[in-house]
């Protein structure tokens, strides 16, 4: 009877190579080695899962590695570029502009402003806004329509002060 420690090897031996070519088609050479390094060590991990064929499995389990290695990657470019944004930009360009729409939004109606929070803020498709506020997908699509005109009037127009953006909010 051989060990788990021969039983690995002669999987990683047999395996190693097709999982890392794997990679390589879905990623390139640069991440690979680390890929094809973390998949064999979840398979020393939870070698006791391992099915007798394993090349399946361990493909598997690369895609998933891979998947969120991918996803960290891109976790780290945004929290990189808003960094840099900070970094180089103007922060009080980005201040005044977030106090523009604000302003803007206080211009509008309520049902003005709950259409464009609906669509801009929450994600909704233009169906499902209709079921919130029970109406037809036409019907909504003309709500939304003149929202956003009366939006873009109200970022065209003169600044309110301070105040009157309180007042307004209220």
């Amino acid at each position: 009877m051989t060990s788990d420690r021969e039983r690995f090897t002669t999987m990683y031996d047999e395996c190693r190579q097709r999982v890392w070519a794997y990679v390589v088609s879905r990623a390139g050479r640069q991440v690979a080695d680390e890929v094809v390094s973390e998949t064999f060590a979840i398979a020393w991990r939870r070698f006791d899962q391992v099915p007798q064929h394993a090349l399946p499995w361990l493909l598997g389990v690369a895609r998933n590695v891979l998947r969120d290695s991918i996803r960290a990657e891109a976790r780290r470019e945004g929290l990189r570029r808003e960094l840099q944004e900070w970094i180089t930009g103007d922060v009080a360009d980005h201040v005044a502009e977030r106090l523009g729409v604000l302003k803007a939004m206080a211009r509008l109606t309520q049902d003005e402003r709950e259409i464009l929070i609906l669509v801009a803020w929450q994600g909704l498709s233009p169906r499902d806004c209709a079921k919130v506020l029970g109406c037809s997908v036409p019907a909504f699509r003309v709500r939304l329509h003149r929202a956003r005109k009366r939006l873009q009037a109200a970022l065209d127009s003169p600044a309110l002060s301070r105040n009157d953006l309180v007042e307004e909010l209220s």
